[in-house]
């Protein structure tokens, strides 16, 4: 077959060849034969002429635009020439004097070493946001040029003014800390402003916020006197961040203070807290440690919440980490806490934290805490000196990215004068009729012997028979008669192996019992009950020394 015979008539073939025999076809003509003129460009070879980047006028574009231009050389960076929008904004300046006498608005933001790196590093350098004394903002980059006659070459210097953007952004900066300073506030408002301090311990906390964005932690701290010389030692944190946190964990704490005054056991408080949990919040979880210290026991009693452990440093330097028992988080539900102690006797000191102290992004937890356990053996001083240098050791800073509450107790160990303010006295009540004699004479003796006034000795002698009297009749063996003095206050404490604990009633005038409780009440500062860890329950008042 003849296929350039036949290829004339093939579909394009006779466009084609109109395409070459019209190259001065219109462009907007479009019939059959038309081709758009940039294919009849390529077609034909012809193109038309657009000015070069090259051929256009520099200085009449550097002219027009709005940023501040200039350009120096040399090595003390003499004026080779300045825009419109530079001498707009900062004058006439002479060409080839130095930048250092007739540029004085670049000393001014600090560019004039900068102009040195360029030269001899030959390679650009920006700085962002230099403010004038006349209040505007320049972001200026500095370029290297090359410089016909120049052999160390110049510099291009591009100021663009930057000011609206400066202002929004110290607006926004301004609006962060007012709203920080705000949410700290608010941080600190639900912690104790001032922390109590019971006879037998010297107490010290801090506590500091995370980060330097408005989003508070969950963390908290508590001491609470429960009265008879016990203290309740709370420590805390809610997951998560941000005002919801902070609200949860003023729940619990409010919580914690109002279950504490029930006298519960550890173990009790978090299991009521654990309920509570999970009604203010499902999703949310917090963990927690509740402590109280007897005097009497020389023990710190204590239940944890997922928190981390107690540490505990002895007289000697040694230090003791608090591992056991430990359960869920509060808001889990479902568990039945169990309560521990550790010894905290005459010279101890006890340290309550929270993760920020020891918990690393880029290391072990049980780094941080063995740190801290370091930290903590070489520590002495006040509770507060101990407080802060843990803080330190740990590397928290104002930058530091969680909240840190710190929490360190001491029991003193007291010896000389100091220690005559501290006395204890204890006597096993067998019962039977001559009990109640055997502890008016005993607590008489006792009290004659501590030198109080007599209308104290009295009163004290007094509220020892009636507690007694109120055990005989109402309790049942073991009993025993406490008395127990500080710098402060005398106390007066009997228990029994009965768990019913006494209530203050009022007694009709038939009636033959019921007014030994009510008589306590009246003559003593404060009085209350609780029920002891074996069974049985104790019954204490407090009279204030003068």
């Amino acid at each position: 077959m003849n296929f350039t015979r036949w290829s004339a008539r093939l579909p394009g073939t006779q466009r084609r060849a109109a395409a070459r025999t019209e190259p001065d076809l219109a462009p907007d003509r479009r019939g059959d034969g038309a081709v758009p003129a940039a294919r009849a460009e390529r077609l034909t070879g012809e193109a038309t002429h657009a000015p070069a980047v090259d051929e256009l006028p520099v200085r009449e574009v550097l002219d027009r635009i709005p940023a501040l231009v200039a350009l120096v050389h040399g090595p003390d960076h003499r004026i080779a020439y300045v825009n419109d929008a530079y001498t707009a904004a900062f004058g006439e300046r002479r060409p080839g004097a130095p930048a250092r006498e007739a540029l004085p608005e670049l000393d001014e933001l600090g560019l004039l070493p900068l102009l040195d790196q360029v030269l001899r590093s030959s390679k650009p350098r920006t700085a962002k946001s230099r403010k004038t004394s006349g209040g505007r903002f320049y972001t200026v980059t500095c370029t290297p040029v090359e410089v016909p006659g120049e052999p160390s070459g110049g510099v291009l210097v591009f100021a663009a003014d930057v000011t609206d953007h400066a202002e929004a952004a110290e607006r926004l900066r301004a609006g962060e800390r007012e709203q920080r300073h705000a949410a700290v506030t608010l941080q600190r408002s639900l912690l104790p402003q001032e922390l109590e301090q019971p006879d037998d311990l010297r107490i010290a906390a801090t506590y500091q916020p995370g980060g330097t964005d408005a989003a508070v932690g969950g963390d908290w701290y508590d001491v609470i006197t429960l009265g008879g010389g016990r203290t309740a030692l709370v420590i805390g944190d809610v997951m998560g961040r941000g005002v919801r946190a902070a609200a949860v964990m003023g729940q619990l704490r409010t919580a914690v203070r109002a279950y504490a005054r029930l006298d519960l056991p550890p173990h009790e408080v978090l299991q009521l807290l654990d309920g509570l949990a999970t009604e203010i919040d499902p999703n949310q979880i917090a963990t927690c440690v509740y402590a109280i210290h007897d005097p009497n026991e020389g023990r710190l009693v204590y239940a944890s919440a997922g928190h981390l452990p107690i540490l505990v440093r002895d007289e000697s330097g040694a230090v003791l980490r608090a591992d056991e028992p430990t359960g869920p988080p509060l808001g889990t539900g479902g568990w039945i806490h169990a309560s521990g102690s550790v010894p905290l006797g005459p010279g101890a000191t006890a340290v309550l934290y929270t993760d920020g102290l020891v918990e690393r992004r880029d290391a072990d937890l049980d780094e941080g805490i063995a740190s801290l356990e370091r930290a903590l053996s070489g520590a002495t001083g006040t509770p507060q000196v101990i407080c802060d240098r843990l803080v330190r050791s740990a590397g928290v800073t104002a930058d530091h990215d969680d909240d840190v509450a710190v929490l360190v107790l001491q029991h003193p160990a007291r010896t000389g004068p100091d220690g005559d303010l501290f006395r204890n006295a204890a006597l096993e009540l067998l019962g039977g009729v001559e009990a109640a004699p055997r502890a008016r004479a005993f607590a008489s003796g006792v009290l004659t012997s501590w030198r109080f006034p007599t209308e104290l000795h009295d009163l004290g002698v007094l509220a020892a028979s009636e507690l007694v009297a109120n055990s005989l009749q109402h309790g049942i063996p073991p009993m025993k008669l406490r008395l127990r003095r500080t710098d402060r206050r005398l106390i007066v404490e009997v228990t029994d192996g009965d768990d019913q604990l006494p209530r203050r009633r009022r007694a009709e005038p038939a009636d033959e019992a019921g007014r030994g409780i009510a008589i306590v009440a009246t003559i003593a500062s404060t009085w209350g009950s609780r029920r002891t860890p074996g069974g049985g329950k104790a019954v204490w008042c407090e009279f204030a020394l003068p």
